[in-house]
């Protein structure tokens, strides 16, 4: 695949993904996941990890809001975590 693509012809979909992160990184991903179908989380951080850097006090610079933004769980859950789980 040492060719240029041709971008007119793409898929609807790998067009999107060349607008987002290029050629190269495209064909990357084409040659990873073609054919596979992906179901992308709605949350891009994992939850036991952030509990677990929540627990360890590594987030304690930050406010419930702050973390809440950063992460995108609920400023509720996380002071759930901080009541409950921290040493």
């Amino acid at each position: 695949m040492a060719n240029k693509l041709d971008y007119e012809m793409l898929h609807p979909t790998y067009k999107a993904l060349y607008d987002i992160v290029g050629e190269d990184n495209l064909k990357k991903i084409y040659e990873l996941f073609r054919g596979t179908q992906l179901q992308l989380p709605m949350k891009m951080y994992d939850r036991i990890s952030l509990k677990d850097a929540i627990c360890k006090g590594e987030l304690d610079d930050m406010t419930n809001q702050e973390i809440s933004l950063k992460f995108g769980y609920s400023p509720r859950w996380i002071k759930g975590v901080r009541e409950n789980y921290k040493r």
